[in-house]
């Protein structure tokens, strides 16, 4: 079985080890931290440095997952993947046997799919991306790169999600409209039209950042 590197250590993290212990296709080698982060195990797990030891790493685990999560912010998550990926860490895409992928879908790398999450036909899931627990993403949908699906979201139908973008739990998106690029939707909101790049959209407040 291949070893796995896992790149950041916390909640999400943990969440990403029930799902490739699960899978079963690779064995976790241990956790990358940040410099100042706890050293203390994660669910049984060694933490075996941190960024800078990666070099090093890499010739003994070529394989690799980043293991951050994205909470509205994509910037760490981004950083870290285009470090490991510069490196020349293979960087495999993850999948719960509780998930459901359409053969007919097509998986970015270094995407994880957790637990009882479901991809229709002819949807297309880009690099680096989160589909939470039991989110779907519906047939001919796009998820760009660099993407968080959050638990319980529906991409419908057609609808596009640019990159570098955060879908909160709970949230519907209308079929075949499009959120742009850089952008927060807040959990538990039905979006119905389409919405501009660098939006952050919840049930109080909508602003769009210009940069």
């Amino acid at each position: 079985m291949k070893s796995l590197l896992l790149i950041g250590g916390g909640g999400h993290c943990r969440s990403c080890i029930d799902v490739i212990e699960a899978e079963g296709k690779y064995q976790i080698a241990g956790i990358v931290n940040q410099s100042k982060g706890s050293r203390e195990q994660i669910l049984g797990y060694d933490i075996l440095g941190d960024d800078e030891d990666l070099p090093e790493l890499l010739k003994k685990h070529p394989n690799a997952l980043i293991t951050v999560g994205q909470i509205k912010i994509f910037d760490l998550r981004l950083k870290l993947f285009e470090q490991v990926k510069r490196l020349g860490f293979v960087l495999p895409t993850i999948i719960s046997p509780r998930a459901y992928v359409s053969k007919n879908a097509c998986m970015g790398f270094g995407t994880i799919v957790m637990h009882d999450a479901l991809v229709n036909t002819e949807a297309r899931i880009g690099n680096n991306c989160i589909l939470n627990t039991k989110s779907l993403v519906e047939h001919d949908a796009i998820v760009e790169d660099h993407c968080h699906i959050s638990t319980g979201s529906i991409i419908n139908g057609g609808a596009i999600i640019r990159e570098k973008t955060f879908v909160g739990s709970n949230t519907i998106t209308k079929e075949y409209i499009t959120i742009g690029k850089h952008s927060v939707i807040g959990g538990g909101l039905r979006v119905v039209s389409d919405v501009p790049d660098n939006t952050w959209m919840n049930k109080d407040k909508l602003s769009i950042e210009k940069n």
